[in-house]
């Protein structure tokens, strides 16, 4: 296994920043605070974006942000009809991505780049008989103590459960990506140099019916589950991972807790078959991270937002290597 030091930043790469990211626990949700945080994000990538001859692709995730418009959704029902789930994610896409994409435009040309970023409102085909249906996990928007948990599933019907020991979330189906739509167009656009945002909360979630006619199901999509399968389909080998915790560990939380530096596909597998990673926090990057190398892939990197650069040149973060 090639030692993490001798590595480089890479052509093509496929970057995942998570929702607690861009929308951190710390913070109300003001527009301010969501501007500054999508600053601090683009200042973090700058140092790649700046490379004009790398191929970037970025995705997010919108948990919290998904959240808090189905709350709203849910306090003002009196007044309008709230919407389906698979438009408030595309809300949540568009949103989180015009704030990252302005950001990191206005970060290029403060040092005289012209490189330009775009978004794609992207559509992600899930399986409607897919069993996350029957067993919602993906947590979405504030936390709440168990009392009040019980209060806000009773009122508004939502399903709550507990999130690794931080308080109660509402949940929603997270079925499995099985077709990214129009991927074509990020791959086209990728490769003539421009700074791609796609796949935001993991894709609008949209089954497909006869002829290619598509409708939205109700769900949340992993994004980093449709990281993977983007960088898969289009041949990329790295992908990164980007979260609030520095690097992934075992037995997390406890005194005997393990950060792990480097760790090959079959030592992850272990790890995951032991229990170490909850389906509801690091889970889907495990699983994610387990598919990508399984399919091709040579390198997962989990690191902090903020230790992007030094991560991808194996100075920090958890890398995850084939065997």
């Amino acid at each position: 296994m090639p030692s993490t030091s001798t590595l480089k930043v890479p052509r093509r790469l496929v970057i995942a920043i998570g929702g607690n990211a861009t929308h951190p626990e710390s913070i109300s949700g003001t527009s301010d605070e969501q501007k500054d945080i999508a600053k601090k994000t683009a200042d973090a990538l700058l140092p790649l974006a700046m490379l004009d001859k790398t191929e970037l692709i970025i995705t997010h995730g919108n948990g919290p942000v998904v959240g808090k418009i189905l709350m709203r959704q849910q306090l003002a029902s009196y007044r309008i009809p709230p919407m389906t789930l698979d438009i408030c994610v595309a809300h949540s896409q568009g949103g989180i991505a015009y704030l990252l994409m302005q950001a990191i435009e206005n970060a290029l040309r403060e040092h005289d780049n012209p490189r330009h970023v775009a978004c794609l409102l992207t559509q992600v085909e899930v399986d409607e008989k897919d069993p996350a249906f029957a067993n919602p996990t993906k947590f979405v928007g504030p936390f709440f103590d168990e009392e009040q948990a019980k209060k806000v599933g009773a009122e508004f019907g939502w399903t709550m459960k507990q999130d690794s020991n931080r308080g109660w979330r509402h949940v929603v189906p997270s079925p499995t990506p099985t077709h990214i739509c129009d991927i074509s167009l990020i791959e086209a656009l990728s490769k003539r140099g421009t700074i791609v945002i796609a796949g935001g909360g993991g894709g609008i979630p949209v089954i497909r019916g006869p002829k290619g006619v598509r409708h939205g199901i109700e769900a949340v999509i992993d994004k980093d589950l449709t990281t993977q399968h983007l960088a898969n389909t289009l041949g990329i080998d790295t992908i990164m991972l980007l979260t609030a915790v520095p690097k992934i560990a075992v037995q997390y939380g406890t005194p005997q807790q393990k950060n792990l530096d480097r760790v090959t596909l079959s030592e992850l597998k272990r790890y995951r078959a032991e229990g170490h990673f909850p389906a509801g926090s690091m889970g889907p990057k495990i699983d994610a991270a387990i598919r990508f190398i399984e399919n091709g892939g040579k390198r997962v990197v989990i690191a902090r937002l903020d230790e992007a650069v030094a991560a991808l040149k194996g100075e920090t973060g958890t890398h995850i290597l084939p065997d």
